[in-house]
């Protein structure tokens, strides 16, 4: 088959295809979209001798092919049988594949892809979800609060955990570590394990709460399993994984082999994620890492320090919450937050979110444990259905973040 012969423009796909939407740029349009569903699925760049009648049962089908500015978007259908079920780097490796290498494209970018709902349960997906983490945290309706130990790389055990303590009694619910730090010399992973823990366990005793340490558990993929039994053997509940720089397949290894919380953050998504012409979109990376069993996703805040606009924010929510058979997963909103945006970020999110501050917190005038208390004075502010500004008239350290951050 000719790569002009993948091209199917009266098609109608069947319930039980796999769909993938593609933004591209090149000169024969037609014939790159074919390219692009050959190469990811049964074809070559020639016709080949070893070709049977029945493999072309499996052809991709370009069913959708329209201009848009410089641009062109196209849909292809692909038979469920091409993947096999339960394996994220095969599924990527075929429709984010080789293509991505060819001469007849410009650029690319895979901006969506659509799963039938057998193949869907083919995996783990996440083992706690929303309601799970609620009901391990205890929190019925509000958002969660969360913070980064800051300063991100440096601190001492010691004083790692004295910076969570801090946070957690002045009401953060959730305190992690940042993604580059997993087991330096100034801060080896078990020894920061070990003190931060009863840290928590001291927070917990003193404010009643339960809390929440999101340990970096980031390693080569036996390393990680053996760091997230020894977070396990400890008793405490979380731990977080750098879902693109470890893969998918150490994802899934991770979640097969823990009961843990598994946070996940999306260092170094950007160099797929930014350029709106080339990569693939970070609604993509969500649906693929709820698959892969994360309870809790980075994706955005809209009023902070990273790039992403509200409708990359909300299709990243959706995807992580949309009706697919498994259970959803929990936004994260964070970068540059500060207790000014709370009432946007409730506003955008709803209740079910996490908002974590790094330095809207420790930035505060009177240090972390006012930053923290400042915090759950906005969601408490928020919940409640008072304006910042007024319910801080009779909350100092709120009314002090206000100050300090509108500067």
């Amino acid at each position: 088959m000719k790569y002009e012969d993948y091209v199917c423009l009266g098609y109608s796909p069947r319930k039980q295809e796999l769909i993938t939407v593609l933004r591209f740029k090149a000169k024969n349009p037609k014939r790159a979209a074919g390219a692009l569903a050959a190469e990811s699925s049964i074809g070559t760049w020639q016709e080949v001798k070893t070709e049977k009648s029945y493999v072309k049962k499996l052809a991709a089908k370009v069913f959708f092919l329209r201009k848009e500015g410089k641009h062109y978007i196209t849909k292809i259908a692909y038979p469920i049988e091409l993947f096999e079920p339960g394996n994220i780097p095969n599924l990527l490796s075929s429709v984010a594949g080789n293509i991505f290498g060819m001469k007849e494209l410009q650029s690319l970018r895979l901006e969506d892809i659509t799963m039938p709902r057998k193949f869907v349960k083919s995996f783990e997906g996440p083992h706690y979800g929303i309601e799970g983490i609620r009901k391990v945290m205890r929190v019925k309706k509000r958002p969660l609060i969360g913070t980064i130990i800051k300063p991100k790389l440096g601190l001492k055990p010691k004083d790692h955990a004295r910076v969570a303590l801090e946070a957690w009694l002045g009401g953060c619910d959730i305190v992690k570590d940042d993604e580059n730090l997993a087991s330096q010399k100034f801060n080896e992973f078990e020894k920061r394990l070990r003190i931060t823990m009863k840290a928590k366990e001291k927070a917990e005793r003193e404010t009643g709460e339960k809390k929440a340490y999101v340990v970096n558990v980031t390693a080569e993929t036996l390393e990680m399993l053996e760091r997230a039994e020894k977070v396990e053997k400890l008793g405490n509940g979380y731990c977080m994984i750098d879902i693109i720089t470890c893969g998918f397949s150490a994802l899934q290894s991770l979640r097969k082999n823990t009961r843990l919380i598994i946070h996940g953050h999306r260092a170094m998504h950007a160099a797929l994620t930014r350029n709106k012409n080339q990569g693939i979109s970070m609604k993509v990376i969500a649906k693929l890492a709820r698959l892969a069993g994360v309870d809790q996703l980075h994706v955005g805040a809209v009023f902070g320090k990273m790039h992403e606009g509200k409708e990359e924010v909300k299709k990243n929510v959706e995807a992580l919450k949309e009706d697919i058979g498994l259970k959803p997963t929990m936004p994260i909103a964070s970068g540059g937050l500060s207790p000014l945006d709370v009432p946007h970020l409730v506003d955008f999110f709803g209740p079910d979110v996490i908002i974590q501050m790094g330095g809207g917190i420790h930035a505060h005038p009177q240090g972390t444990f006012a930053g923290a208390r400042a915090a759950r004075q906005a969601i408490e502010a928020v919940m409640q259905g008072e304006k910042l500004e007024s319910y801080a008239k009779k909350h100092e350290e709120l009314r002090q973040a206000l100050d300090f951050f509108k500067k």
